[in-house]
């Protein structure tokens, strides 16, 4: 199985990945309330920020084969740690979706079905608590 992700500590609590098919990097640097700077994504950060981009990459994929105007879809994420042990307790999503009035209840159920089934948020930890709203 080839190798996805090179990553190397930079030091100062900050790391630097690679993904190795694009080049494509992304730097992380632990929070203030964790010793860092928070001048970049915490690792935390990045598995609330994975679970919202699968969540539209899914819907997106629902949108093509169904002929549905996605595009401008945004959504906000709020991340909930816990003090002990120190692990991400909730991560809530909001979604705005622009022109929801062209919507039928039928694609909105295909969307948001599609969200809550996304291979991030089918493989987080049950415990960690996903609260999804859609703003239609």
């Amino acid at each position: 199985m080839p190798i996805t992700i090179k990553t190397i500590y930079l030091g100062d609590l900050r790391t630097e990945a690679t993904h190795l098919q694009s080049n494509a990097v992304v730097l992380t640097d632990a929070p203030v309330d964790n010793n860092g700077k928070g001048e970049a994504f915490s690792p935390t950060d990045l598995v609330c920020t994975a679970l919202g981009s699968c969540m539209l990459t899914i819907m997106g994929i629902i949108a093509n084969r169904e002929n549905i105007a996605l595009e401008g879809t945004t959504l906000d994420i709020t991340k909930i740690m816990s003090v002990t042990p120190r692990k991400i307790k909730e991560i809530v999503i909001n979604f705005t979706v622009p022109n929801a009035d062209n919507l039928s209840a039928q694609q909105k159920q295909k969307l948001s079905n599609a969200a809550h089934t996304c291979p991030v948020a089918l493989s987080l930890a049950s415990d960690i608590t996903q609260v999804v709203n859609f703003n239609w």
